[in-house]
C-alpha cells in the first residue's frame, strides 16, 4: 500500500531466537542501530531526579515496542514522539538510550544521527540549525538492534540532550506482546519483501489519523513483489498479467477465522511513466481493494491487501486451515503495481489500527552470490529475496 501479552527475556530466547550463528546476520534496514555500537559511555549520564522545573518537552512512545527476531539479530522497532510544550525554540542535540534496569546507556544518537530519524510533523526538515519550535512535534523513528545471544532490555529509558539543559523521559517495556509464529502469505521462490522495516518506507513511517488516532498500522507491513530476471514484470507493464505477481495464490498464514472478506473492486492498470489513476477513488472502504482479514487470535490480525477481482475464495465467519488459499494477488485498491499487501495489526482496520511484528517460520533468503541462507523464525527484512518453497521443503510447516 502506497497512501502516505508480557513475556520475559527468558522466554523469547528460549522461543524464538534465531538458529544460527552470529556469522551469518544479514544487514541492517536503513535507519536502523546495532545497539552499543557508537555509544560513548563517558559523555552519556544515567538518567536520574530531574530539576524543578523539568524541561517542558514531552517524550512519548504512543505505543510500546516488542522484541521480534530478523536477520541474526533481535530488534525493538518504536517511536518517540517529542512535542515542545514551551513558548520558545528548544535546540535539540542527541538522544540517548538506557536499559532502564541497569541504567546503562545502550545507544547515543548525536547531531546528524539523531536528525536523519526525526520527523518534523508539519514541517519538511529538522536539524541542528532548525530547532524545535512552540508547539512542533517532531517523531524519532528508533530501530535498535541487539546481538542475537542476548536479551534486549526488558526496559528503557530516554534521555534528550538540548541545548544547555536535558529532557528525561518516562521507561517503556519491550514485551508488548508475543509476536505469532506464521505461516508464508504466499508460496514458491523469487518473493521479494519490499518496503520492509526500512526507515524511508512508507510503511514504516506511515503515521496516519483514524479514529482521532495517529497510529502506525503499516508499521511491519510487507510488499510481496515475485522478481525474476531482475524485474517484476516481463511485457506490457500496463497489463497486470505481466507482473510475476500477478494471480499467484494467497494462504492462510495460521489456522483463523475470517472477518473481513471483500471482493469486488476492479485492478488498478499499473503506475508507468504515463501516469497513473486508480479504478476507483480511494477512501477508508476502497483504500485496501479486495481484502482479507483474519483474527489470529490474542487480539492480533492478519490483514491481506490488493486482491485479484473475483478471487476472493473465503466469507466472513469461515474458519480457514493454515496453508489454505484464501484468494489471489492482484492491483486493487491504493496499489500502483500487482503485489500483496500484508501486515498483522491490532484491528482489523487496516489503518486505523497498530502494527504488530511476526515471524514465518521457516524460509529461504537468497544472496546476490547465488547462495541462499536457512532462516527459521524471523521476520523478513528489507528486500530480502525469499524462497518459500525451499523453506517448506526443510520441516512440516506447522509449528
Amino acid at each position: 500500500m502506497t497512501l502516505k501479552i508480557v513475556g520475559i527475556a527468558g522466554w523469547f530466547l528460549a522461543a524464538s531466537a534465531p538458529a544460527f550463528a552470529a556469522s551469518t546476520a544479514l544487514p541492517l534496514p536503513e535507519g536502523c542501530e546495532v545497539a552499543g555500537s557508537g555509544t560513548d559511555s563517558s559523555a552519556a549520564s544515567a538518567p536520574d531526579a530531574p530539576s524543578f522545573p523539568p524541561v517542558q518537552l514531552q517524550i512519548r512512545t504512543p505505543f510500546e515496542p516488542t522484541v521480534f527476531p530478523a536477520g541474526g539479530y533481535n530488534y525493538l522497532l518504536y517511536e518517540l514522539h517529542l512535542q515542545n510544550f514551551t513558548d520558545g525554540p528548544l535546540a535539540l542535540r542527541g538522544l540517548e538510550v538506557f536499559d532502564a534496569d541497569r541504567r546503562k546507556p545502550i545507544a547515543s544518537l548525536v547531531g546528524q544521527r539523531l536528525f536523519e530519524k526525526l520527523v518534523p510533523i508539519g514541517a519538511d526538515v529538522l536539524d541542528s540549525d532548525d530547532p524545535l519550535v512552540a508547539g512542533r512535534l517532531a517523531v524519532a523513528f528508533i530501530c535498535l538492534a541487539f546481538d542475537s545471544r542476548s536479551a534486549p532490555p526488558a526496559k528503557l529509558s530516554h534521555r534528550v540532550l538540548l541545548a544547555g539543559s536535558v529532557a528525561d523521559g518516562p521507561t517503556i517495556g519491550t514485551r508488548n506482546g508475543k509476536p505469532k509464529v506464521l505461516a508464508p502469505p504466499v508460496s514458491g521462490t523469487d518473493w521479494m519483501a519490499v518496503s520492509s522495516l526500512s526507515k524511508g518506507s512508507h510503511h514504516r513511517s506511515g503515521l496516519f489519523v483514524a479514529g482521532g488516532l495517529a497510529q502506525i498500522s503499516r508499521r511491519y507491513a510487507v510488499d510481496w513483489k515475485r522478481e525474476q530476471k531482475g524485474a517484476f514484470f516481463s511485457g506490457d507493464a500496463r497489463n497486470v498479467r505481466s507482473y510475476h505477481s500477478y494471480g499467484q495464490d494467497v494462504l492462510a498464514v495460521a489456522d483463523a477465522m475470517v472477518v473481513v472478506a471483500k471482493n469486488g473492486f476492479p485492478d488498478n492498470i499499473p503506475r508507468t511513466a504515463a501516469g497513473f489513476a486508480t479504478a476507483v477513488p480511494v477512501t477508508m472502504e476502497t483504500v485496501a481493494g479486495n481484502s482479507v482479514v483474519l483474527d489470529l487470535g490474542d487480539g492480533q490480525f492478519a490483514y491481506y491487501a490488493h486482491l485479484k477481482p473475483g478471487s476472493v475464495r473465503v466469507k466472513v465467519g469461515d474458519r480457514v486451515l493454515r496453508g489454505q488459499s484464501l484468494a489471489l494477488v492482484g492491483n486493487s485498491g491504493d496499489a500502483r503495481e500487482p503485489h500483496l499487501h500484508f501486515q498483522v495489526t491490532t484491528s482489523p482496520e487496516i489503518l486505523a489500527s497498530e502494527g504488530l511484528p511476526y515471524v514465518i517460520d521457516r524460509f529461504r533468503v537468497k544472496a546476490a552470490d547465488g547462495s541462499s541462507q536457512d532462516r527459521v523464525r524471523e521476520f523478513p527484512l528489507s528486500n530480502a529475496v525469499i524462497d518459500f518453497g525451499a523453506g517448506e521443503a526443510l520441516a512440516d510447516q506447522r509449528p
